[in-house]
Order: structure tokens, then C-alpha cells, then sequence
């Protein structure tokens, strides 16, 4: 398009030429084959290999300053916006964005976690800051403290670990509510052993065993359900570093029922002989437990009689195909999902085990036991990657064939543990932060930010009919994801093009050249924008004035930082937590008004 005159060494001014049969097109019909015009370096910011030139004819170099009175509806993102700097924190990237408060940083950190670090920072540093903002926000208000916790323990954040630790910090807090605010949501977070040993292990480090946790201890330790009880502790027998003997003894337990004198008699000192008879059926699984330890040999029957489970048959007995067959028949969901890989490589599923793949698909195609089981959707992403690597990524030992089916049944598990409803007619832009920030890993997942954002708003497309999914950068790129698109190759799809700097704002910007005529534009990012020249809420405003004044936006953070792209004084913009799996549903609810 352009021929180059000059080209000095080190130049200030570059000077080009228009091929004739461009010139028309780029405005310039007025200018003849043989004149040169002045391509000048304007900025050099941000990125050394990012450069904007303005174009000049000859002459046209009087010196005015309407560069500077001209009114500035734009800031660099490295900026604050004039006039709101008070609303404004710079992010780790160096970018500035609004601040998104006390609250919005509480239930991203209880639904991502900090525990992992992120591109811009490390574990520790995102816990500090976790830890700081949850006694903030105890001091604000310990009951709203104790709804978050909730919240997110139910399902809802990717482990229980963040509630966990966010319920020992309101343990402590000073006022009598956040005491009493603690003790009402206790049973409600701590559900099961690992969690009730979780929770012991950040008390001892923590804050030490006083009158409220001592009551919270004895409370769990002497249900009223036996047989639950039971349960927990032959299945978890030790974690963490504490037994269950340990806590009996450290919280004084006295037995408030027969049943209860002989569970923790079992605890304490252990069957050195097997009664005859089972005791009663709140204690029938410890007996087949210890009839097992006894007869090794017989695992079948006491997997069959004593209803066990793989934690608890499997150190004691001897264990074959026919044992782990006996297991999957009645095998809950989670340890379904985490034991696919090993039942494939024993041969309880098979191709031809049609039997066996039709329990797999009734339990994890099931909304209701999905949603029973706290089946949260990045487990079942990751039970997909792992198990489609055969072994290759993940903790386990074994290798397999992956059963073709099983594939499409976790496709399908991953969209049926979000919730959505049914489609809202509206046209939705779905824009994908692939920057590299986007690629550290989440949690011990084995997942990246990436990635998970792909399957989150290609969820969302997928209740749709009017949808376009792009990635963006510091350009918008198509990433060729449509709703017929499995779960693994758009990931794969996003993945390898995951790289360089980030700009939300580019998103606006190309809209706005297509003219395309968004109702909701959905962001699924890190909210590290740092790399344009004006920021995504004015690029946002550009927009709503040339294209769509009704368009709203919503903003998915994907990682525990106190910052968001969301203007807080635009009505019609929102920002949501990640990974929460109500998030689709939600912006659903948000594109047809209903919140």
C-alpha cells in the first residue's frame, strides 16, 4: 500500500509514498503519484514493539495546541481516569482499574481460592491479602461474612478449603455476633471428616482452642445422627495430622447415647476382639470394617454386607476386578469422577461393559445428584482432561484406554452441572481474555484460568441461540468456538492462542468497527487490562453511543484480586464472581432484566 522514500538509521520521520491505486481508498485521491508524506512517530508505550504514527502532508507542521486544550475523552489504561482516581487502584500489571471492595474481593477469594498462585502474584501474598479483607469485613459485619461462607460452601467454590479457612477467621472475631454467627453455619460448612480435620489444623495454627471452638468440637463429635457420624469416622480415620482419638481427648466428648459410648470406645481403644453379634446398626459398618481386618480373604462379602466403601475396604482387604465391581455399584458421584481413570484401567469399564457405562452416564448425567453431591463444574472439567490423557496428567500412578463413551458422558456432565435456563433471544458477545496472564494454572486443577474461562462462556453459548465467542489480547481474535464445539477442542482452541498483553477495551473497539449490535457483552478474564489507550469503561460508553445505547456488560473475574473493570456508576454493567457454576443462569437473568 505504501512505498518507503527514506529510511534513516535512527528516524524521526519516515517517509512513504501511496501507490497510486491505493490513494483513493485511503483518502488521499488529492495527492500526486511523486509526493511524500511524513509518517511520524507519535508514543512509544507500554510495549517496546507497539508503535502509533500520524500521517502529515508537507506543510502541514504549524505549531498549535490543539493536542492539549482538545477535550480528552480517553486515558491510557496505565492511567487513572481524571476525575475518579478516588475510585481507582492499580492492578499488579500496572494498569488501573476501579476498585471493587471488600465484599466483591470476599466471595472471589471464597470461590477461586488463593492457595495457588496467579500470573501477578504469589500464594502468599493472595492469602495475606485474603486473610486482611476477611477480618475487614468481620468488623463490617460478621453476619454477611457468615451468608458468603455459606454461599460458597455449597458447591459453589472449587474446595471447601477458602469456606474453611474464612470460618476459622470469623471464629475470631471480637464481636459476640461473629461468635454466634460462627457457631450457627459450623455443621452447615464442616460436613464431613476432612473437613472437620481442615478445620482443627487452621484452629491450632491460627488462633488455639477456646470456649467457642471447644463448643463447635463437642457438637459435631456428639450428633445426634450415629450412623452418619460413623461413617465420617471410619472413612476419614486420620488427616492432617490429627486421628480421631486426638479429638475426642482434646474436646472432652461424653457420650450422649449407648451408641455414642461405643463409637468412641472403638475410636479410643480400638476391637481387640470382635463381638459376636453387630452391636447395632449405627455401628454395622465398623463391624463388617473389623470383620474384614480379620478375613482379608472375604472382601467381597464385607464390601456386599457392610455396604464399604474404597476407603475403607481397601487398606484392610484384599482387593480384585470382582471387589471393585462390588464398589462401583454403589459408588457415590465424587468418587466416581476421581476413580474413572482406575476402574477403566482395571476393566469395570469397558466398551463392551454396557451394563456399567449405563450406571456411569444415569449417575453423572443426573442434574439432581450432581447438584446432591456438590458436584462443582471444574471437578468435572478436570475429571474430563484427566481422564481423556489416560493417565498422562493428575496424581494416579495407572494408565488407560479411554472408553470413547465415558468421553461423551463427561462432555456432557460439564454442561449439565452449570445451571441455565432456557434460551432469552438476546445477542450475546462472549469475549475470552487470552492474554498470558491467562495461562497460570487454578488451584491444583491442572486447569488454567484459560481454559476455564472457554468452558464457562461456551456454557453460556450454549443456552443461546444469537452468540459469538472472541478472544482478546491487545487484539480481538476469532477463536472459531461455536456451541457444536465439545468442551475439549474449544479449549484446545483457546489454548494455543494464549499469549501477549491485555486490553478489554479491543473488544468495544472492533464491535464498534463491525458494527455488531450487542445486547450483552460477557468477559471472562483476570481484569488485568493494562495495554490500551483508553479504558474498557470509556471504550464501553464509545460504544453504547455509536452502536447500542442499551448494551449491557458483564464482567466474570476469574482470579482473587480487589480489582474490576465494572464503572460503578454504570447502571448497566455488572461484575460476578468466577467459577461459581449460578453464573451462567445469572447473566441470563441479568440480559432479560430480571435482576
Amino acid at each position: 500500500m505504501w512505498q518507503v522514500a527514506q529510511l534513516s538509521r535512527a528516524p524521526k520521520n519516515i517517509f512513504v509514498q501511496p501507490l497510486p491505486e491505493k490513494a483513493e481508498e485511503l483518502g488521499l485521491s488529492n495527492f500526486k503519484p511523486d509526493v511524500t508524506s511524513t509518517l511520524r512517530k507519535a508514543s512509544y508505550k507500554s510495549c517496546p514493539a507497539t508503535f502509533h504514527f500520524c500521517l502529515q502532508r508537507p506543510g502541514d507542521e504549524a505549531m498549535n495546541y490543539n493536542f492539549f486544550t482538545k477535550k480528552k475523552t480517553t486515558t491510557p489504561q496505565n492511567q487513572p481516569i481524571p476525575g475518579r482516581e478516588a475510585e481507582m487502584i492499580q492492578g499488579r500489571s500496572g494498569g488501573w482499574m476501579f476498585d471493587a471492595g471488600i465484599w466483591k474481593m470476599l466471595r472471589r477469594c471464597l470461590l477461586v481460592g488463593t492457595a495457588k498462585s496467579t500470573y501477578y502474584a504469589g500464594k502468599q501474598e493472595l492469602t495475606e491479602d485474603f486473610v486482611a479483607v476477611v477480618r475487614q469485613a468481620v468488623t463490617e459485619n460478621p453476619s454477611r461474612v457468615a451468608e458468603e461462607i455459606l454461599y460458597a460452601s455449597d458447591g459453589r467454590a472449587i474446595n471447601n478449603s477458602a469456606p474453611i479457612l474464612a470460618l476459622v477467621l470469623l471464629s475470631m472475631g471480637e464481636a459476640r455476633e461473629a461468635k454466634q454467627a460462627f457457631g450457627e453455619i459450623f455443621p452447615q460448612v464442616v460436613r464431613t471428616g476432612s473437613h472437620f480435620y481442615e478445620w482443627l489444623n487452621y484452629t491450632k495454627s491460627l488462633r488455639g482452642f477456646g470456649k467457642v471452638v471447644r463448643e463447635a468440637g463437642k457438637s459435631w463429635l456428639s450428633r445426634e445422627d450415629v450412623k452418619g457420624l460413623a461413617y465420617q469416622l471410619l472413612k476419614y480415620q486420620q488427616r492432617q495430622g490429627f486421628t480421631h482419638r486426638d479429638a475426642l481427648r482434646l474436646f472432652h466428648v461424653k457420650p450422649p447415647t449407648e451408641n455414642h459410648r461405643q463409637l468412641f470406645e472403638w475410636v479410643v481403644r480400638g476391637w481387640e476382639e470382635l463381638p459376636t453379634d453387630i452391636p447395632s446398626e449405627a455401628l454395622a459398618q465398623i463391624w463388617w470394617y473389623e470383620w474384614l481386618k480379620r478375613n482379608p480373604t472375604q472382601t467381597h462379602e464385607a464390601i456386599l454386607q457392610g455396604r464399604l466403601t474404597h476407603e475403607m475396604a481397601a487398606p484392610v482387604g484384599k482387593m480384585d476386578k470382582a471387589a471393585w465391581q462390588l464398589l462401583f455399584q454403589e459408588m457415590p458421584i465424587g468418587a466416581m469422577l476421581r476413580n474413572l481413570g482406575s476402574l477403566t484401567e482395571l476393566g469395570v469399564l469397558r466398551t463392551d461393559e454396557s451394563a456399567n457405562l449405563e450406571r456411569v452416564e444415569a449417575v453423572l448425567n443426573n442434574k439432581e445428584h450432581l447438584r446432591k453431591g456438590r458436584i462443582h463444574p471444574i471437578d468435572v472439567l478436570k475429571a474430563l482432561k484427566t481422564y481423556q490423557s489416560g493417565g498422562r496428567l493428575g496424581r494416579s500412578q495407572k494408565t488407560w484406554n479411554p472408553v470413547s463413551r465415558i468421553v461423551d458422558i463427561l462432555e456432557k456432565t460439564v454442561e449439565l452441572s452449570f445451571d441455565v435456563v432456557q434460551p432469552t433471544g438476546k445477542v450475546f458477545m462472549h469475549a475470552v481474555d487470552v492474554s498470558g496472564s491467562m495461562g497460570s494454572l487454578v488451584a491444583d486443577m491442572g486447569l488454567s484460568c484459560c481454559e476455564i474461562a472457554t468452558t464457562m462462556a461456551l456454557v453460556t453459548a450454549k443456552a443461546e441461540k444469537n452468540y459469538m465467542i472472541r478472544g482478546f489480547a491487545t487484539e480481538f481474535r476469532e477463536l472459531n468456538i461455536t456451541a457444536k464445539d465439545s468442551f475439549s477442542s474449544a479449549v484446545a482452541k483457546a489454548r494455543n492462542q494464549n499469549f501477549g498483553g491485555t486490553d478489554a477495551s479491543v473488544a468495544y473497539n472492533w464491535m464498534i468497527k463491525n458494527k455488531f449490535k450487542a445486547d450483552v457483552v460477557c468477559f471472562w478474564t483476570d481484569s488485568e487490562s493494562w495495554a490500551g489507550y483508553k479504558h474498557p469503561s470509556q471504550a464501553l460508553k464509545e460504544y453504547r453511543k455509536k452502536v447500542n445505547p442499551e448494551a449491557k456488560a458483564v464482567y466474570v473475574t476469574l482470579t482473587p484480586y480487589q480489582i474490576t473493570l465494572v464503572d460503578p456508576q454504570d447502571p448497566l454493567s455488572w461484575d460476578l464472581a468466577g467459577f461459581d457454576p449460578g453464573t451462567p443462569r445469572i447473566i441470563q437473568m441479568l440480559a432479560k432484566g430480571e435482576l
